[in-house]
């Protein structure tokens, strides 16, 4: 299907830069997608190659567009502003952004999640369709790199076919937070006992209730699974937390050694034999 549509009125730059910036906006084009060359975005386009110049020029100004020398043009890093590496630095290093991150997401995504049943196109459900396809088979293998990749890209397209635009690009810029590793021990709710078995449950549950076209459905899935993730997260941390106390009280007694077990346990030693 044809991406660029013809331009018949105002042939202008303007108009061209006008198409890409919607197409962005829309999440047609996504980060770091590569622009056709201009030659083809100008045939495509209806417009002369200088006017493609100019609207991309234009775009790059605004920093939507980002050209490389030898490589071409794409679509900038438009999501990486929302958080700047210093805030993504501070929310890695407090916990109570994980869990604002999972409360906003609690609520956000039951939004989505109803928006896509009750908007999804034939479209939207071919895509969604592959999506589970693709993660069905990467949870067959037990390939736990590509399930993660796959999760975030199964949220990510819930968003999508929401139809807002807002919800698309603030969870987008959610996701990244996951995508750059973020929130680190999220990836250890893959490894905790049946823990796998349950995302993969929770993910056909919001997807089957989207396709269902079932709003109320999809919502209550998508709820019921930040639950269980934040529920599973708290577990996380005190199981850390105990083996962390564990550790200390072992690394002490191992540094007092003879204090624990040097004149003590001759002491009781030499009681027992006499």
């Amino acid at each position: 299907m044809r991406v660029f549509q013809p331009i018949h009125h105002a042939k202008t730059a303007e108009e061209v830069a006008h198409q890409i910036e919607a197409l962005v906006l829309e999440g047609v084009l996504r980060v770091g997608e590569k622009l056709p060359g201009e030659r083809e975005l100008a045939a495509e386009t209806g417009v002369s190659r200088p006017i493609v110049r100019e609207a991309i020029k234009m775009l790059e100004n605004t920093g939507l567009l980002a050209s490389r020398h030898g490589e071409g043009t794409f679509v900038g890093d438009v999501i990486g502003s929302v958080f700047s590496p210093p805030v993504s630095a501070l929310l890695a290093s407090h916990r109570k952004a994980l869990f604002d991150h999972l409360e906003y997401r609690h609520e956000v995504e039951a939004i989505a999640a109803r928006f896509a049943a009750e908007r999804a196109t034939r479209a939207d459900r071919a895509l969604l369709g592959e999506v589970m396809r693709r993660m069905d088979a990467a949870f067959e293998k037990g390939d736990f790199e590509e399930e993660a990749r796959i999760d975030i890209e199964f949220h990510s397209t819930i968003g999508e076919i929401a139809h807002n635009l807002v919800l698309l690009h603030t969870l987008r810029a959610c996701y990244r937070l996951l995508s750059e590793g973020v929130f680190r021990n999220r990836a250890n709710l893959y490894q905790t006992p049946g823990g796998r078995q349950r995302l993969f449950e929770q993910h056909h549950a919001i997807a089957d209730a989207v396709m269902a076209g079932d709003g109320e459905a999809a919502a209550g899935a998508a709820r019921a699974h930040i639950d269980h993730v934040v529920a599973a997260m708290h577990e996380l941390e005190a199981r850390e937390d105990r083996e962390r106390i564990s550790g200390l009280r072992l690394a002490r007694r191992e540094d007092k050694g003879q204090e624990f077990g040097g004149e003590e346990f001759g002491q009781a030693e030499r009681r027992r034999q006499a």
